[in-house]
């Protein structure tokens, strides 16, 4: 079929295919299909493929496709509105559970766990008419910024397979980069939707804090948060608007359910606050050069660039967020591996000790008082500005198989933990900023470098059209050379 659409089916944008799927030029079986056909051609095996899914669900996804062809050309005879997700593929990350279907997260022990329910996005993503043909891989408990784990193997980055797509969306990224999907969902309590979304040059929302509804008792988690992933920011914004809302399985979710952000208005006249290194993060000189190319083009744009002092470093980071996870989340790992610990990954037994050391040098009010001074540098920072623009990594990559154990080796120096080679998790501490996450360029690697643009508390909106321009003053193109 002929659509008119030079951008191969498989890599066809969300927005561009639903306007193609209401004019009837073009089914959802179409696209489906050319992407059934990358996966089968590209994604390989667990050891050397790209290795993005748990499981897919082709036989399923071909009927929905079928079902979403009929609805649209019954709208279409009818003028009735059809569902915003109607016939888009969506690749759904494990740890969003779909009822019946396994959710091991990874973990030797849950193997053989199943769902009973679905998980809030993927309620609210199959109400939309999307459809979910595949689930993809993580690292153990999605605790780790590699996607790699003895259940499922090596997820490997399109880009540069000895490298990792990041974690621990890894295989969300590295699905989407490929052409294996169309949308896909991620989670992100330290950086896990915008590392592997900058590694793999698409884009991640990192939402304010219960705007996407997530499950108890974790989503109480205040650095927590789950969301959407695409290779657009109009993509991005319209997955938003569908997992976006108040549901009543989560009492913190909140605001309105299916509105699309507005991407519209430009940069001119902006005041957007300018930092390389969040304090002392060692970034890598192409990260900052990529960046100061972003800031360049946005001045350009019209807008005032403010050079922005944070008087954070990586350390001070390290200590407030495990002081965190020593409370929270590696009690929780601790409690859901019980038994097992010999099966973990090095990585997830490194951070189940890290959590605890912190937990016995800080309490939890002592938690929360690291956690405001955090905020209140950011705010103290940000006065002034509209955005804050800084890298997503420091680092131009991570190895595909690594865990470092002992840390971080970079141009300059060493770093007691890897987690220290992102500057993301700053803004899960002030987790009620709007964070997105979009390309900036190539390394010499290959790999991609991302910038995230940060907005004041709830401000959606201004996240969203810094971030839009920002995609179209890079013109970033997020199709790699796949190998067979």
């Amino acid at each position: 079929m002929d659509t008119g659409v030079m951008t191969p089916l498989a890599y066809l944008n969300a927005v561009e295919a639903v306007k193609a799927f209401r004019r009837l030029e073009l089914s959802p079986l179409d696209v489906l299909e050319a992407q059934i056909e990358q996966i089968e051609t590209h994604n390989g095996d667990t050891a050397t493929g790209v290795n993005a899914f748990t499981e897919t669900l082709f036989d399923e996804a071909r009927t929905s496709a079928r079902r979403a062809a009929d609805t649209y050309a019954r709208c279409a005879a009818t003028g009735q509105e059809p569902p915003p997700l109607l016939g888009i593929t969506v690749a759904t990350k494990e740890k969003h559970g779909i009822a019946g279907l396994r959710l091991e997260q990874g973990l030797a022990a849950h193997r053989g766990r199943i769902a009973e329910h679905d998980h809030p996005v993927v309620e609210r993503i199959l109400a939309a008419g999307g459809i979910i043909h595949a689930r993809t891989t993580s690292p153990e408990f999605s605790c780790a910024t590699v996607t790699h784990s003895p259940m499922w193997g090596v997820t490997r980055n399109p880009w540069n397979r000895a490298t990792s797509p990041g974690g621990s969306s890894g295989g969300a990224g590295a699905a989407l980069a490929a052409g294996f999907t169309t949308l896909a969902t991620a989670s992100d309590i330290a950086g896990s939707t915008r590392i592997p979304a900058g590694f793999t040059g698409t884009v991640g929302y990192k939402a304010p804090y219960g705007r996407i509804p997530g499950l108890p008792p974790l989503a109480a988690d205040w650095y927590r948060g789950d969301g959407p992933m695409g290779r657009t920011v109009a993509d991005v914004a319209l997955l938003s608007s569908v997992m976006s809302g108040r549901h009543p399985v989560d009492h913190a979710s909140w605001g309105a359910h299916g509105e699309v952000p507005s991407l519209g208005g430009g940069v001119q006249g902006l005041r957007i606050g300018l930092s390389i290194r969040l304090g002392d993060h060692p970034v890598a000189d192409e990260v900052a050069a990529n960046t100061h190319a972003v800031a360049a083009a946005l001045q350009q744009a019209g807008a005032e660039i403010v050079d922005v002092e944070l008087p954070w470093t990586t350390a001070m980071i390290r200590e407030t967020i495990f002081a965190h996870f020593g409370h929270i989340l590696g009690p929780a790992m601790g409690r859901e591996t019980a038994g097992t610990e010999a099966e973990l990954a090095g990585y997830t037994r490194r951070f189940i000790h890290d959590a605890a050391v912190a937990a016995q040098r800080y309490s939890l009010v002592d938690s929360l008082g690291m956690d405001a001074r955090i905020r209140a540098d950011l705010a103290t920072a940000m006065q002034g500005i509209d955005v804050l623009l800084c890298p997503t990594s420091a680092v131009t990559s991570l190895q595909a198989d690594g865990e470092y154990l002992d840390g971080l080796d970079t141009p300059f120096g060493h770093r007691e933990h890897y987690w220290e080679g992102h500057l993301t998790s700053p803004f899960n501490v002030a987790n009620h900023c709007a964070v997105l996450s979009v390309p900036s360029g190539l390394s010499d690697q290959n790999v991609p470098t991302g910038v995230q643009v940060v907005s004041h508390p709830h401000d959606e909106a201004m996240a969203f059209r810094v971030a839009h321009a920002v995609e179209a003053l890079v013109g970033f193109d997020g199709r790699p050379a796949l190998d067979s």
